[in-house]
């Protein structure tokens, strides 16, 4: 394929070029005009964005178990349709993916049914190591473990059991992804919120972010931190949330080169829903959405390199399934189709682009026990993959819930203009 008329965006910057590819792989890039002479399949890209194929590295696609919800091959379309070429898909199914059966089991229904590069992340529980140690090259891009419990209620080990999971994952080269959350401090929260309001249904929604709290996040990530420092493990924060965490135990530098790295998601970071008038029980997301000062700071964090990568932390539910209070309306939201026009909607291109597509290789591309190739993502170099996220400019637009493709229906971005389009163009 030849890609012209386009406007180049990766690591490297962005300016006006051309892609020939071979199919699979970048072959050749230049800037300016097209060259003369070119033949074979032709995509003129009006003017659009080229970025490298975008990598959402948190999903949860909720197959097996929890097909009533999506599919891998519903949720898949619905990456495509919003830009993602790749996904990483979360273990808390029904089974968990605890196991390596499991774990190679569910890649090869991904394999065969996703519309977009699929990888499944393995889950560290209770007596895993036996399991870990049946892991092979190409297997996961890394180990999850829910150091907070969440939806699907996957405990971490704990003790010396997860010191040697962390040096396991140090050993053989591969990131310990971790949600951070401390249960004490939730637990709390919630005893307190019970009897405030007499009941664990008369606990109103908006009390969410104060039960799953800001010193819930930092108490738990800095016992991770720790944690890693001690065992030397490559350490993952998923989905922080909050202003005291980027600032007090996130660095910057060169993300290839850190043992701390960190993700964010589009709900935390954006403006508008940091406004706490403007959420819902829709919103409700584990951890909580916190407050405007909070997610300005993560948007200098992600702009300073303190935070590396962007990931949606997709996660649908029934609408039926989001009725509800604090402690009984379901946490999750599917976000993967719109995120990254959103994003758009407050952060520059080229930060969007760098921290989904860069970013994720350069914390999931690490030699070692991962996904072979992945560090080569992230730019538009002969020898990249020829995945690519086309995103165009357009006249505003409002999103309404009947755009959606994922069959739960709805949207937490509803209402919302947006004015560009995302989609995927991915090697065959």
């Amino acid at each position: 394929m030849f890609i012209y008329n386009a406007i180049l965006v990766d690591r490297d910057g962005i300016r006006r070029g051309w892609i020939k590819t071979d199919g699979s792989s970048i072959t050749e890039t230049g800037t300016g005009d097209a060259p003369a002479g070119i033949s074979g399949e032709k995509l003129d890209a009006g003017g659009a964005y080229i970025a490298p194929g975008l990598i959402d590295s948190h999903v949860h696609f909720r197959e097996p178990g929890l097909e009533y919800k999506a599919t891998i091959a519903s949720e898949s379309r619905a990456a495509a349709a919003g830009g993602i070429t790749t996904v990483f898909d979360m273990p808390n199914t029904s089974p968990a993916t605890t196991t390596v059966e499991a774990l190679r089991a569910k890649n090869e229904l991904g394999r065969n049914t996703s519309a977009v590069h699929y990888h499944a992340f393995f889950g560290a529980t209770p007596g895993c190591m036996s399991e870990l140690k049946k892991l092979r090259q190409g297997d996961t891009p890394g180990i999850k473990i829910f150091l907070g419990t969440s939806t699907g209620a996957m405990h971490a080990p704990a003790g010396s059991e997860l010191d040697d999971v962390l040096r396991w994952c140090a050993d053989n080269g591969l990131p310990a992804v971790v949600h951070a959350e401390d249960n004490n401090v939730i637990a709390d929260n919630t005893a307190a919120a019970v009897a405030r309001y007499g009941s664990r249904e008369a606990v109103p929604v908006a009390e969410h972010h104060r039960i799953r709290s800001g010193e819930a996040c930092l108490r738990s990530t800095a016992a991770a931190v720790e944690m890693a420092l001690r065992t030397g493990a490559h350490l993952h924060i998923a989905h922080i949330s909050t202003a005291r965490e980027a600032r007090e135990l996130l660095g910057t530098g060169p993300t290839s080169g850190k043992q701390i790295t960190a993700e964010t998601t589009p709900m935390y970071l954006d403006p508008y829903l940091a406004d706490e008038a403007h959420r819902s029980g829709l919103h409700k997301i584990n951890p909580a959405i916190k407050t405007p000062d909070d997610a300005e700071e993560l948007r200098k964090a992600l702009a300073d390199g303190r935070i590396d990568t962007i990931a949606t932390d997709h996660a649908p539910h029934l609408l039926s399934e989001k009725q509800g209070g604090a402690l009984t309306a379901a946490s999750g939201a599917p976000s993967i189709q719109f995120a990254v026009p959103l994003l758009l909607s407050f952060l520059p291109l080229d930060l969007v682009v760098t921290r989904m597509s860069a970013g994720v290789a350069d914390v999931f591309g690490r030699p070692g026990l991962g996904i072979p190739g992945l560090g080569n993502y992230g730019s538009l170099t002969p020898g990249a993959p020829a995945d690519f996220t086309m995103i165009s400019p357009v006249d505003p637009y409002t999103i309404t819930d009947t755009d959606v493709i994922s069959p739960c229906g709805w949207t937490p971005f509803a209402g919302r203009t947006l004015a560009h389009t995302a989609k995927a163009i991915i090697a065959k």
